[in-house]
């Protein structure tokens, strides 16, 4: 860089995080935003595979992949296909030294990025409101607190409803007429030795073509279960219910799922605690916004699409690019073209094969990596 860019990155995930970290690699400083009050104010959500083309691509560029292999669960590569009667279509063990996408909780992945970065790079407790100021900058950050700031990059890592991607587009998420309905189980081997059975030590997935499950263990002797139906976005209060009406909502998915085996059902029957409503939405395909001097985004605040296992992968694989692209061009407006040159075409393509994805979490077709030699 000719001088010395103000970066502000608004959104403390693995995107935001990775781009930060790779930054200070090459010492250029950056200053992370976030709403959450604290690393510690809410649950991360359940755990995520990291590939081997992509998310550990980024890990390696911020010199943390080896800390991530000894923090991951190579078992968790485990997948089981079962149809609704309970029996196994397709039974896929990882080899011994398998790494092409280990498992790692979300909080553990965001302690390590945490951990490697600067003290002070992450201020939380800031609540983006918008983005103002001139095209070619310098930009005006505004939060909800009344505090305003100046950048000459903004980074919008913000996620699915993010406040950054106002300043560059008007798309907005729309919902894909499917939904998740998370229940979580714990201390799994004690008191549900039945499900950690069933689910092994990765992920269990049935579906009849309207509606599905899919378990997945994660650390600490926890599993979470995604029940997913093809309902209104606004199902639960649609029937009188709230998601504290626990009872009320197990008795309509017992009704839903009555023709599925008893062994399964308990899937959505016996959990700790309540259930988590998690209804789907992507942006519109292809998602796309003119070139902006001082603006760019990454990862869901760029091209959210449905939850099929890419979406970290490429936040982080983003924010690596876009770090790099900072480091080696000579001016912001540089970087951001260089940055989007690849990453545009990129989602563009990741977006029209995911399409309307999110109906293919209720098939009840095998996957494509299915081969003669399951066991």
């Amino acid at each position: 860089m000719n001088t010395t860019p103000r970066i502000t990155i608004i959104g403390a995930g693995p995107g935001g995080l990775t781009c930060a970290r790779i930054l200070q690699q090459h010492g250029i400083t950056a200053t992370v935003y976030d709403h959450e009050t604290g690393p510690d104010a809410r649950n991360q959500g359940g755990t995520l595979d990291l590939h081997e083309d992509n998310g550990q691509i980024a890990l390696r560029e911020a010199g943390l992949l080896e800390e991530f292999f000894q923090l991951s669960r190579p078992e968790g590569q485990e997948m089981r296909q079962l149809d609704p009667a309970g029996t196994i279509l397709f039974h896929h063990t990882p080899e011994e030294g398998e790494r092409f996408k280990p498992e790692i909780d979300r909080g553990q992945l965001r302690d390590l990025l945490l951990g490697s970065l600067q003290p002070g790079t992450v201020r939380w407790g800031h609540t983006l409101q918008a983005v103002d100021g001139p095209a070619e900058g310098p930009r005006q950050l505004r939060f909800t607190d009344g505090t305003t700031i100046e950048a000459d990059l903004v980074i919008g890592a913000d996620g699915a409803w993010s406040k950054v991607r106002r300043a560059v587009s008007p798309a907005a998420p729309q919902y894909s007429g499917v939904s998740f309905l998370e229940a979580w189980f714990h201390d799994v081997e004690s008191q549900h030795p039945d499900v950690a059975e069933l689910v092994g030590q990765g992920g269990a997935a049935a579906a009849d073509g309207e509606r599905g499950l899919f378990a997945q263990r994660n650390s600490g002797d926890h599993i979470r279960v995604y029940i997913i139906q093809r309902v209104p976005a606004d199902w639960i209060t649609a029937h009188g219910l709230t998601l504290q009406d626990t009872d009320g909502i197990r008795s309509i998915l017992l009704a839903q799922y009555r023709d599925w085996s008893p062994r399964l059902r308990q899937l959505i029957t016996n959990n700790d605690g309540l259930y988590v409503d998690r209804p789907l939405y992507a942006l519109p395909v292809p998602h796309t916004w003119e070139h902006n001097p001082t603006v760019t985004l990454l990862g869901d605040a760029a091209h959210l699409m449905p939850p099929l296992g890419v979406g970290v992968n490429l936040a982080m694989l983003d924010a690596c690019e876009l770090a790099l692209a900072i480091a080696n061009n000579n001016t912001i407006d540089d970087a951001i073209h260089a940055y989007e040159k690849t990453m545009l075409p990129r989602s563009h393509q990741m977006q029209k094969l995911l399409d309307h994805g999110a109906e293919e979490l209720l098939s009840t077709e095998l996957p494509d990596f299915a081969t003669d030699d399951t066991h």
